[in-house]
């Protein structure tokens, strides 16, 4: 991992077309901006993680609902 100290207004730049831009820094929050091209995916990582874990919980197989299901009268 890569650990930058920036200012407001300071950039980092990741590759050629990808630039981070620290807007404002205001007590422990920060705004940053971000420009990239379109077609490159910017989600926050507190967002994926809660989708995984949504997803994680949709596939876990509930025996006892499934055995209920399946049971043949």
């Amino acid at each position: 991992m890569l650990v930058l100290s920036r200012k407001t207004n300071e950039t980092i730049k990741i590759g050629n077309d990808i630039e981070i831009r620290i807007l404002e820094v205001k007590g422990d929050a920060i705004r940053i901006g971000i420009e990239a091209p379109k077609s490159v995916d910017i989600l926050r990582g507190e967002l994926v993680q809660s989708i995984t874990e949504t997803n994680t919980e949709a596939l876990t197989l509930d025996t006892k609902l499934f055995s209920q299901l399946t049971k043949k009268d």
